[in-house]
């Protein structure tokens, strides 16, 4: 039985983790009626059902998310071990993916990337910019790229950049309409540029700190984006304020683009790691990817 449902099993997952029968079916390449075979063969072998679905939707059901979480470090772990074996080549190949955010890609990981790739031709990379903190061993990831402090303890971390203060600003055409605020609590009387949360459908709240005082003040505004360079943008545009880091916005403070808000609040936060799963068997791929983004 184990052999005939690994198939089965696979098949699964990719719906379960795509979402969609449609675009798992063209990704499998399998029609959308054969898959839809797949899937209820299995459920009936398996004894419950593993999906709901509807003409409109799909859902994945309790038994169903059970399956995918035994099934999933398991086809995760397979996938490393065959790659770390195509190291019998002596060429670094295959596809490493990795989830990080738009700040830390632009700055800290793809120009560590360049050379890697010109130097090795056969080695591809997978680079996807995601704030929803997303499970690398679910979402079949190699790297992670997030703050320490946002990491899971059962992972190996290594530092790829300094700590990260982050800041607020406005451009000087806003803050000559709008008076710079005093306290932060008067950013709630601001046109406020938001970040939306994956996760939980949030935006993201203004974390500030003043020496041992902490506040955070959830913002509102005229806009929301979910990239930190689409915030940046307005912000220079002149449509508010808006909570970055504060490397990413110092040369446009430098030229008077922008100018510091409320500057004894910055926090400071501690800078991005990479991380990975410490039992899986790395391949010279991924460790290449590795050396060449830790500091």
């Amino acid at each position: 039985m184990i052999q005939e449902n690994l198939s089965d099993l696979f098949a699964f997952m990719t719906v379960a983790q795509v979402g969609n029968f449609t675009k798992a079916a063209a990704q499998l390449r399998v029609s959308q009626s054969a898959l839809s075979r797949t899937i209820k063969a299995l459920e009936e072998r398996m004894g419950f059902a593993l999906l709901t679905r509807t003409t409109r939707s799909m859902r994945i059901t309790d038994a169903g998310q059970k399956v995918l979480e035994a099934i999933v470090p398991r086809f995760t772990e397979l996938d490393h071990d065959l790659a770390a074996l195509s190291d019998l080549s002596s060429k670094p190949n295959g596809t490493i993916r990795i989830t990080t955010i738009d700040y830390a890609a632009e700055t800290y990981i793809w120009p560590k990337l360049m050379p890697l790739l010109k130097k090795y031709p056969e080695l591809r990379i997978e680079l996807i910019n995601d704030y929803s903190l997303a499970n690398i061993v679910q979402e079949r990831y190699d790297i992670g790229i997030r703050l320490g402090d946002q990491i899971e303890k059962d992972m190996v971390a290594k530092r790829i950049g300094p700590d990260m203060t982050m800041a607020i600003v406005g451009s000087p055409n806003y803050l000559k309409k709008c008076p710079a605020p005093e306290t932060p609590q008067e950013l709630l009387k601001h046109n406020c540029i938001n970040l939306r949360l994956p996760t939980h459908d949030s935006l993201m709240s203004w974390d500030l700190k003043k020496g041992g005082q902490q506040v955070s003040v959830q913002v509102e505004g005229q806009l929301i984006f979910n990239t930190s360079y689409q915030m940046l943008n307005a912000v220079i545009d002149g449509f508010g304020l808006a909570y970055l880091p504060k490397e990413m916005v110092e040369k446009h403070v430098q030229t008077g683009t922008l100018t510091w808000v409320l500057e004894e609040w910055h926090p400071t936060y501690v800078g991005f790691h990479l991380y990975y799963r410490s039992r899986k068997q790395k391949s010279l791929a991924t460790t290449l990817v590795i050396d060449a983004l830790t500091l």
